[in-house]
C-alpha cells in the first residue's frame, strides 16, 4: 500500500469529530458541528533557470461551532489534543452565551443532508521530489524565453502540488469527508521593447498530475502572450462591441453568481433582487451547476454544513431559476439551502458554437479584453466600470494591442447585450465558459 501524504488516518479525524460533539454536549449546547482538516505540500519556484525558493507545508485545524437555542458561537484551534479540544469548545460556547439570539441561526435541516457521498476521484497525490519539481518548472520557464526574443526577464515559474483532506460531522448524525488534490504549473514572464515593457503569465491546475497541460506549452504561452502586448495604444473613448477573452469571461459570471448569492439578496444590496422566474441573459443562455464531474475542481457531494449538493439549471433560456444559498441566508430569505454554503459548484456555461476566431469575426471591429483592473462593481446598481488591457480588432482580425482603457456599463445590460459564448473554454477554476462577448460597451480612453 502506498505510504500516505496525512499524519492522521480517515478513522482519527472521525474520532476527534466525535470527541468535539461530545464535549459541546456535555457543555450545554443544544446543537453543535466541527471541522477537522489537514493539509500538506511541496512548492519549487525557479528563476532564470536555477531553484529559487523551496516550500514545503503542512497544516492542521478544527473549528467548532455551538448553538445555545439560537446562540451562536465560534471558535477554532490548531492543536488536537484533548485539552486543547477541550478549551476550543468552552470558548465557542461562552462566545455563544453573549450572543444574541438569532432566529436564523442553527444547522442545516437534517432532511436536506447528504445522505450519499459518492466517489468524485478527487484524490491522486503526487509523489514528486525536489529535483523533479524544479526540473518541470525549469523547463516550463525556457519554454517562455524560447517563445519569444523579447521576453528579457522572468518573474518565474513555480510548481505547487498540494493534498488535503477533512471531516465534517454535526450533532444531528452527520458525518462526511474526503481527501483532494490540487497541482499547479504556472510562469510569469517579461517582455521588452523599444523601452516598452509588459508582464504576462499562464498557469495549468487540475487534481491529477496526467491532467496537467504541458508544462513547455504552458511556458510558450506565457511568453507570447507578453511579447504580443508591447507597444500598446490608447483608444479614443467610443462605444463597442467588446469581447471578454474566456479567463476574464468567468469574472462576468461570478459577478452573477455573486448577485444571487444569499448574503446580498437578504441584506437587499444586489441589483438582481428578487430575480427568480426573470429573463436576465438572452434565450439562449444556459447556466447550470453540476457538482459530482469527476475531477472537478469544484466537485462535492455535500457544501460546507453537509446539505447535499444536487445538478440544477440556475439559468435556463435566460431565465434565473435559481439562488445560491446557505441555510442561513436560506432562513432569512424564507427557503431552503441550495447546498452553496461555501460556494458554487463547477457552474458550465454552454457554448454557442463558435470557436474564438469565428468570435473575433462576429465582434468586426471593437475590443477583445484580456486583462481586468480594480475592482469597479456595484453590486446595488449593477454599475460597471473596470481598468482594461487588450486589443483592438478591426474586420474581424487583431490590430494592434491597446492599454490604460476602461470598459464601463450596467451588469442589467451586459448580461442581456451577450451576443456570443465560445468554445474556448476555460476548465482551471469553479465556471467554465468560453469568451463571451457582448452586443456594446463603453470604452474610455483619451
Amino acid at each position: 500500500m502506498p505510504h500516505s501524504p496525512f499524519a492522521y488516518s480517515r478513522a482519527a479525524l472521525d474520532g476527534l469529530a466525535a470527541q468535539v460533539l461530545d464535549l459541546a454536549r456535555a457543555a450545554g449546547a443544544s446543537a453543535a458541528d466541527a471541522e477537522i482538516s489537514e493539509g500538506s505540500g511541496l512548492t519549487v519556484a525557479v528563476r532564470h533557470g536555477e531553484v529559487e525558493t523551496i516550500e514545503h507545508n503542512r497544516d492542521k485545524g478544527i473549528g467548532v461551532t455551538v448553538y445555545l437555542g439560537q446562540r451562536r458561537g465560534h471558535a477554532s484551534s490548531s492543536d488536537f489534543s484533548a485539552d486543547a479540544l477541550a478549551r476550543t469548545v468552552y470558548k465557542a460556547v461562552s462566545i455563544a452565551r453573549y450572543t444574541a439570539e438569532d432566529d436564523c441561526a442553527g444547522l442545516a435541516e437534517a432532511e436536506l443532508l447528504a445522505r450519499e457521498q459518492p466517489d468524485l476521484d478527487l484524490f491522486h497525490p503526487w509523489d514528486i521530489d525536489v529535483a523533479s519539481a524544479g526540473e518541470l518548472a525549469r523547463a516550463c520557464e525556457a519554454a517562455a524565453f524560447a517563445a519569444d526574443a523579447r521576453i528579457v526577464n522572468s518573474e518565474g515559474a513555480s510548481l505547487s502540488s498540494q493534498v488535503s483532506q477533512f471531516v465534517y460531522a454535526n450533532s444531528l448524525g452527520f458525518l462526511g469527508g474526503y481527501p483532494s488534490s490540487r497541482h499547479t504549473l504556472s510562469c510569469a514572464v517579461i517582455a521588452e521593447d523599444n523601452d516598452a515593457m509588459q508582464r504576462d503569465y499562464w498557469y495549468t491546475t487540475a487534481r491529477a498530475p496526467a491532467d496537467l497541460a504541458d508544462g513547455a506549452a504552458v511556458g510558450r504561452r506565457a511568453g507570447e502572450r507578453a511579447a504580443r502586448r508591447l507597444n500598446g495604444r490608447k483608444l479614443a473613448t467610443r462605444q463597442c462591441p467588446v469581447l471578454f477573452e474566456a479567463p476574464v469571461a468567468t469574472g462576468l459570471i461570478a459577478s452573477f453568481v455573486s448577485a444571487v448569492s444569499g448574503g446580498h439578496l437578504y441584506r437587499r444590496s444586489s441589483f438582481l433582487l428578487d430575480s427568480l422566474g426573470t429573463q436576465v441573459f438572452p434565450s439562449f443562455f444556459q447556466l447550470q451547476e453540476r457538482p459530482f464531474l469527476k475531477r472537478g475542481l469544484a466537485s462535492a457531494p455535500f457544501d460546507s454544513e453537509g446539505v447535499a449538493t444536487r445538478e440544477r439549471d440556475v439559468v435556463a433560456d435566460g431565465v434565473v431559476n435559481g439562488y445560491f444559498l446557505g441555510s442561513y441566508s436560506a432562513r432569512k430569505l424564507g427557503m431552503h439551502s441550495t447546498g452553496n454554503a461555501g460556494g458554487n459548484h463547477n457552474l458550465i456555461v454552454p457554448s454557442t458554437g463558435e470557436d474564438f476566431a469565428a468570435l473575433l469575426r462576429k465582434l468586426d471591429t471593437g475590443l477583445l479584453v484580456t486583462e481586468l483592473l480594480g475592482h469597479g462593481l456595484n453590486m446595488v446598481t449593477g454599475d460597471y466600470s473596470r481598468g482594461a488591457a487588450g486589443f483592438w480588432v478591426e474586420n474581424g482580425v487583431i490590430a494592434y494591442p491597446v492599454e490604460e482603457i476602461t470598459v464601463a456599463g450596467n451588469l442589467r445590460d451586459m448580461f442581456r447585450g451577450i451576443v456570443a459564448i465560445g468554445s474556448d473554454v476555460e476548465t482551471r477554476g469553479s465556471r467554465r465558459v468560453g469568451s463571451i462577448l457582448i452586443e456594446r460597451m463603453t470604452v474610455a480612453g483619451d
